[in-house]
């Protein structure tokens, strides 16, 4: 038994979470969301950082976006940037059979607009989370800190890209935009930032209220 499975034989009765991913399978969408113990984490943080106003860069199925919702405050609001309107159609859908409907907006098309207009809106935000095209990590990561509330979190998903990451013979554009993305987070001077190891990596940082 490896670590993961573990960890995650503790948290395999979330009945919720379960009837998410089955029903991902059904409609034949990418089977690619959070592992369910960063879910857990991803819950953990919110709820501890009292975020109120989430953003999350890829929502999939919705999986990861009730994870990021249980933890948060009873006004906070969850900004979900998706690039294809059917998923986001699932991820409502599941957000809103999980109680969390009116407190989730979800903005269609390229996440990189979407951001760039969230910024010129003025919005900040307390939680960042980043699950999406992988080339784009390092530009959402910079849209992050401009868009973040001192003190707000920031975490991405899929930093080891399956061992990829660790291989000195892969230097594909994902690959090696991974690779800056998760050298940023651990060293750029505006955050304090690590990578868990555990599943398939996971950064998180916090953006230092100077920054």
């Amino acid at each position: 038994m490896s670590p993961e499975e573990y960890a995650d034989h503790f948290l395999e009765n979330d009945e919720q979470l379960a009837r998410v991913k089955q029903n991902i399978a059904e409609k034949g969408m990418p089977e690619i969301s959070i592992a369910p113990g960063y879910g857990r984490l991803l819950t953990l943080l919110v709820s501890a950082t009292k975020a109120s106003q989430v953003l999350e860069i890829g929502a999939l199925g919705g999986y990861s976006g009730i994870c990021l919702a249980r933890g948060l405050t009873s006004e906070g609001l969850l900004t979900s940037l998706e690039l294809k309107k059917e998923f986001a159609d699932v991820a409502l859908q599941h957000l809103t059979e999980a109680g969390f409907g009116e407190q989730v907006e979800y903005r269609i098309g390229e996440a990189a607009d979407s951001l760039e207009k969230l910024k010129q809106e003025g919005r900040k935000f307390d939680f960042f989370f980043i699950d999406a095209d992988k080339e784009n990590y390092p530009l959402y990561l910079e849209y992050a800190i401009e868009l973040a509330n001192p003190g707000a979190i920031i975490a991405g998903d899929n930093t080891f890209l399956r061992g990829r990451t660790l291989n000195p013979d892969k230097n594909g554009p994902s690959v090696q935009a991974i690779r800056r993305f998760n050298e940023q987070m651990a060293t750029d001077e505006r955050l304090i930032g690590t990578i868990l190891p555990a599943y398939d990596g996971l950064a998180v940082a916090m953006v230092k209220p100077q920054a």
